[in-house]
């Protein structure tokens, strides 16, 4: 239960820090203190301060503290996590390929097509989906610390850089905002967007089915398990 309980307290810390440092209240006034550039370094080293134990102590003692659920041997769940990782891998080259357009180094203005259609955080949602799939066959309270600070941190994060955006960019975000959604195709199921051939993301989807292989291949070597059983 010890090492839950640690675990718990490195991803209460990854998490709590990345959103203190990045809210509306502190981010503005340390960017004023001591620049753009320096935040963004003071940030990424907050990250890897926080995340670095936090991974460390996970990948030592995973499946710590008591065990809340087990659905390792249902093969629907089992069937449910391998379209979920798909979708989150889809996702995650799509962010890529076609990105939030609030996103560092994003371009200012792209068309709203393909991936964007569907979430306009797609970064945030693959992360999400990844953490949830994950959730769903480590039902130990460790991996419910790692894993959910984990979602918790891309739901919250993409909140966070909506209003931050809302803010810097006003009506151009805004527009934004009103015909896409977070939640993946809530724009499209409520008539907000419409889909056509020419927004399917082969590019994202060729990209995750080969990471899919590729994890699959690497994964009972380099993090056990057997996710293709």
């Amino acid at each position: 239960m010890s090492y839950a309980l640690t675990i718990g307290f490195w991803a209460a810390l990854f998490a709590g820090s990345h959103l203190l440092i990045s809210s509306s209240a502190i981010r503005p006034a340390l960017i004023q203190r001591i620049g753009e550039q320096p935040y963004r370094g003071l940030y990424s080293l907050v990250a890897f301060a926080t995340f670095i134990p936090l991974l460390i102590v996970f990948s030592h003692h995973k499946h710590a503290g008591p065990l809340l659920w087990y659905w390792r041997a249902n093969p629907m769940m089992r069937s449910m996590v391998r379209v979920l990782m798909l979708a989150a891998l889809i996702f995650f080259v799509g962010s890529f390929v076609n990105p939030n357009p609030g996103a560092i180094g994003a371009p200012g203005a792209r068309p709203i097509a393909g991936i964007l259609k569907i979430t306009r955080h797609p970064n945030f949602v693959a992360i999400t989906i990844f953490a949830l799939a994950h959730l769903l066959m480590n039902g130990w309270l460790g991996d419910l610390f790692f894993f959910g600070s984990i979602a918790a941190l891309a739901i919250i994060g993409g909140v966070f850089q909506d209003h931050r955006k809302l803010s810097e960019l006003g009506a151009p975000y805004q527009a934004l905002v009103e015909t896409t959604s977070f939640f993946p195709g809530w724009a499209l199921m409520t008539g907000r967007q419409q889909w056509s051939f020419a927004d399917t993301p082969w590019i994202a989807i060729i990209g995750g089915v080969a990471l899919m292989i590729i994890l699959a291949m690497l994964h009972p070597r380099f993090f056990g398990g057997m996710p293709l059983s």
